[in-house]
């Protein structure tokens, strides 16, 4: 646990990312550097086809940089300024990087100002501040509209430098929105859906903590979470899948600003997009809003967000109708602005239209005076919740040890002491039921685990079976119910992970099924969510279900996959061992193959061997060189030792491998990878039943690979891996001919 002598938000900024890419950024502030418990402390037409409102506006041209005082302006004049700054603080990016996506920003600049200058409740100076207003640009491309907010609120990640440096190698304002590079972004959007799908896990891990830790003396979590998306996302799978539960769930404080520009890269929406997006909102459980004048209607704008708030028991979608490129002469409203820069003549011709007299990246003085006030507002924010947190942990010790662990990510002390631990007599069992004990085990000691299954629980054996269903009136238990969207589970997973670093969210389905969730699986790896995957019927050994259900290609792929763990435990002890490492690595998601037939106990697999990825389980060469080794995984281990057994019968020395995780063995040291497969033994043979390929790298030149290199069929289990050659027999025959 964190030392009581940190605040919480200390506490979670000891604990916060360090971006993997490059050194770790010098513009960042101390509270950065350490993260914190207040932060508890996440058909192409270029011809312009309708206009929804006016594209331009013509300002008061202000004084020149360079003779800059600061005017009196009214409130409406320093707004439109304001909005203005953000609008050209885009285009002045993209232009420079000649790359990037200036019409959104120039469109949502409205909405973008009002949610950061007038509505969230932020930290500028400690970005992981637990009781944060979360927002999310689920239309990631148009990153820019958050870069330019960030640096107006005065967060130190994206200074002027940055915005300078945007698309470029090394800079803090990327292509698209990357948690993991920019502290005050959220989570890690781009592909279209995925940012809306992670707020209804952000918002679901609000709903959550409140039921379980807010008190009638003592709301101490309380806060929203706020997206803009696009056409593109409405048009995602994705995003049905997770607004649909998202209304079914009651996420009274999630809301979605709905960009409604109607323009796409190739045109006009109408080629292909012409439902009622509110009719549709309204039958998935949200509250619908329309604002009819995004680009200049702030007071709308502002009455809608009001509305949302008092709508405790939905979503609210706020449909608002802007103009992609306002203000840009010739290429509002349509599809050029969308993913180009202006270009010269166009950003001149902008300035003009609108008033703009300013070199390139600059901050009006009242504009910059303005926006000032935040950090010290948001450290009193913090400083207030912080006190409240204190009382808090005074009346409620025990829950407040509980919300720390949460939110600084800090793991209770000997909690792996619950894994179960198995013995070559326990009875054999389904590697996924074996995973069911794993996980009821430690949600009796890890009080940030929850997770669901898409509609599988039954079978995945998913459900921690002294708790209740998360529900619209139960927000505090912790099975969830996905239902049947694998891909929008992925995706929801990943927003409960990035709200707290001690979430520990897990989703279940068939293996073969992660075809259907891969886009968010790849996110999860690529933004450092560490979902656990508890993927069962694992291969061809599920059996009459045939080849739709049997996954051949799937360890392959996700081994290919960077900075996620594919690991395939062959028992009860590889099972646990697994779970401890899918826990410990919060900073990479883990994928858990599991069988679903019955495997025995076997001597020699333990928790420690796992961890590295790795380990010799049985060596009849009394410490010489083995005359071949068997290399194994998950069912395809017991096959091994068998076949070993065997072997040795006829007087060879053979060494048994159980390869768990190919990520974690190449984790270890040369000395540790020689001591396991020594270069002078070429003799190798691996077998899993699943594609043979990469498994050269392991086996060698002279080595073999006994595997599945088509799809499976539809018979019993053990009638296919007699078809197949995933035989003791096969094994012992290749055994001898590499020997």
């Amino acid at each position: 646990m964190a030392s009581s002598s940190l605040t919480l938000s200390q506490a979670i900024l000891s604990r916060s990312s360090i971006p993997r890419h490059g050194s770790a950024s010098t513009s960042s502030s101390s509270s950065l550097s350490l993260p914190s418990f207040s932060g508890l402390k996440s058909t192409s037409s270029s011809a312009v086809i309708r206009r929804r409102g006016p594209a331009t506006t013509r300002l008061p041209v202000r004084a020149s940089a360079a003779v800059e005082t600061i005017e009196k302006t009214t409130e409406t004049e320093l707004v439109e300024k304001s909005v203005n700054t953000i609008r050209f603080l885009a285009i002045d990016a993209v232009e420079k990087a000649n790359s990037g996506h200036p019409g959104l920003p120039m469109g949502c600049a409205p909405m973008g100002h009002i949610l950061y200058d007038e509505v969230m409740r932020y930290n500028p100076k400690n970005p992981y501040w637990f009781n944060r207003d979360r927002f999310v640009l689920s239309a990631g491309h148009g990153c820019m509209l958050q870069y330019a907010l960030l640096h107006l609120a005065g967060y130190d990640a994206v200074k002027e430098e940055d915005l300078t440096s945007f698309r470029q190698w090394g800079s803090k304002t990327p292509g698209h929105p990357e948690n993991f590079e920019t502290p005050g972004v959220e989570v890690t959007t781009g592909p279209l859906g995925q940012g809306i799908a992670n707020a209804v896990g952000l918002a679901l891990a609000e709903k959550h903590l409140a039921a379980r830790y807010n008190k009638p003396d003592s709301e101490i979590v309380d806060h929203y979470t706020y997206v803009i998306l696009g056409d593109g996302c409405q048009m995602e799978g994705i995003s049905n899948e997770a607004c649909s539960l998202a209304g079914h769930w009651g996420l009274g404080k999630l809301i979605a600003f709905y960009d409604d520009n109607h323009i796409s890269i190739d045109g006009d929406t109408e080629i292909a997009f012409t439902e009622t997006v509110d009719t549709r909102f309204e039958a998935l459980g949200w509250h619908v809003i329309w604002v009819k004048n995004g680009n200049t209607g702030y007071d709308e704008i502002r009455a809608a967000i009001k509305e949302a708030k008092a709508v405790k028991d939905k979503p609210t979608l706020i449909k608002v109708t802007t103009t992609i490129g306002f203000g840009s002469p010739n290429k509002a409203n349509s599809y050029s602005v969308h993913g180009s820069a202006l270009g010269a003549k166009e950003v001149e011709a902008t300035r003009k239209n609108l008033g703009w007299p300013y070199e390139p990246f600059h901050v009006p003085e009242d504009v910059k005076k303005h926006w000032s006030r935040h950090a010290p507002e948001g450290a009193a924010f913090e400083a207030e919740w912080n006190a409240k947190f204190a009382e808090y942990e005074k009346k409620y010790p025990e829950e407040a040890a509980e919300l720390k662990s949460i939110a600084t990510g800090e793991l209770p002390a000997g909690w792996e002491k619950a894994l179960p631990t198995y013995t070559p007599e326990s009875p054999a069992d389904a590697t996924r039921n074996l995973s069911q004990q794993n996980l009821n085990a430690l949600a009796k000691v890890l009080p940030g685990l929850l997770g669901g299954s898409a509609d599988l629980a039954s079978s995945n054996m998913t459900l921690l079976k002294m708790f209740g269903d998360f529900q619209k009136n139960t927000p505090e238990e912790l099975n969830v119910r996905f239902g049947v969207r694998e891909h929008g589970m992925g995706a929801i997973c990943n927003g409960i992970a990035l709200h707290s670093p001690g979430l520990i969210p897990y989703c279940a389905t068939f293996f073969v099924f992660t075809d259907y969730m891969r886009a968010a699986m790849r996110i999860s790896a690529l933004c450092e969510a560490g979902v656990i995957y508890v993927m069962t019927h694992d291969s061809i050994g599920l059996g009459e279900d045939g080849p739709t259900h049997q996954p051949i290609e799937h360890l392959a792929s996700f081994r290919a996959m960077p900075n996620i763990l594919m690991l395939r435990p062959a028992d009860g002890n590889e099972t646990a061992g697994a779970y401890k490492v899918a826990v410990l690595n919060r900073k990479r998601p883990s994928v858990l193959a599991l069988s679903r037939q019955k495997l025995p106990q076997l001597p020699g697999t333990s928790i420690e061997g796992v961890e590295k990825g790795g380990y010799t389980i049985s060596d009849n060469s009394s410490g010489n060189k083995p005359d071949v080794i068997l290399i194994g995984t998950g069912s395809e281990l017991e096959i091994a030792a068998k076949a070993a057994d065997e072997l040795r019968k006829e007087g060879k020395a053979v060494r048994v491998v159980s390869f768990v995780s190919w990520e974690l063995f190449d984790e270890q040291s040369d000395e540790y990878k020689e001591s396991v497969l020594p270069a002078a033994v070429t003799a190798r043979v691996s077998i899993e039943a699943g594609t043979t390929f990469g498994w050269g790298k392991i086996v060698g030149a002279k080595g073999k690979a006994i595997g599945i290199d088509r799809f499976g069929a539809s018979a019993p289990a053990g009638k296919i891996y007699k078809e197949f050659g995933i035989t003791v027999e096969a094994v012992i025959a290749a055994a001898k001919e590499v020997c």
